[in-house]
């Protein structure tokens, strides 16, 4: 199994690559797409639009929401293509992450002038060397 480090490097060093090469302004799907393609062409396995069910009171809502990207059944990436992030995109990871119960997830925003300002790694208590500017629910103490 690989380390969950190592699959959110490749997926940033391929996200990185495509930015650059197809440019911002597209169409999530798109990046979505060739994101996915890319990452299965290197071993990993990617599921695309995964519905997830979840449980509130007693309750089963299925298909209540949808992921843009789990890769290797560990890491989840949303995908956007907006001017700029803002505070409510994070939390939707977080959200998504602490339903799922996955420690991390990438937030891609392809709709900047350079990926590097739209790149988000959100963890949910995991403990790990990213940065913590990357992160969004920081502890004190990390």
């Amino acid at each position: 199994m690989r380390d969950i480090d190592e699959i959110s490097g490749d997926v940033l060093h391929l996200a990185l690559r495509i930015h650059r090469d197809l440019g911002p302004g597209l169409l999530e799907s798109v990046y979505e797409l060739v994101l996915a393609g890319k990452l299965m062409e290197m071993g990993y396995s990617v599921a695309r639009q995964k519905s997830v069910n979840i449980e509130f009171d007693g309750m089963r809502f299925d298909g209540a929401f949808r992921i843009d990207l789990l890769v290797d059944d560990r890491l989840l990436v949303e995908i956007k293509s907006v001017e700029q992030l803002n505070a409510a995109h994070g939390k939707q990871v977080l959200t998504y992450l602490r339903l799922l119960k996955q420690p991390v997830g990438l937030l891609l925003n392809f709709g900047g002038g350079t990926l590097k300002e739209g790149v988000r790694r959100i963890v949910n208590d995991h403990h790990s060397s990213a940065s913590p500017r990357l992160r969004v629910n920081q502890k004190s103490g990390d």
